[in-house]
């Protein structure tokens, strides 16, 4: 497997990851893809993606960007053939060290309440909760939900 930055040619396989792991992960509380062209051409413009490719096939991927002295990381995705390998880690690490790179000295992220295995996968990386935050308004869910806010500091490796 390996690891690399993601460009605006991988803006397809980057689409079919994310929205295959969310839909298999979040359909029991929203029916809808997780994210689109746009939405991928602007991330890419704001930050970048971490990619997990094997034999040419983008297995993972996560979203990392500079917000200030922090990092923001978001949209971590394994396909769901390839989950339980420990890719989701793999990724997170070397998102969290492109943070260090870019001089953050913390990483927030921010998890959906309804996930219950998504807190610990988190807490096992350093992550502690630090607040919530409303789910958007205009994307219709099956279930009430909110955002769970973590944090981590960045220690110099």
């Amino acid at each position: 497997m390996r690891l690399r930055k993601g460009e605006r040619a991988d803006t397809e396989a980057i689409i079919k990851v994310i929205n295959t792991a969310f839909r298999h992960a979040e359909s029991f509380f929203i029916e809808r893809d997780r994210i689109d062209t746009d939405s991928v051409r602007g991330f890419l413009h704001a930050g970048e993606f971490v990619i997990a490719e094997e034999a040419g096939t983008v297995a993972g991927c996560v979203y990392l960007e500079r917000r200030g002295d922090r990092g923001y990381i978001g949209l971590l995705s394994v396909d769901p053939s390839c989950q339980r390998s420990g890719l989701g880690s793999k990724l997170m690490v070397a998102a969290e060290d492109r943070c260090r790179e870019l001089g953050c000295h913390a990483v927030d992220l921010q998890i959906v309440s309804l996930r219950q295995e998504l807190p610990e996968f988190y807490r096992r990386r350093g992550y502690v909760p630090n607040g919530t935050a409303p789910f958007p308004a205009d994307l219709v869910t099956k279930l009430p939900c909110h955002f769970i806010k973590m944090s981590k500091p960045l220690a110099t490796r």
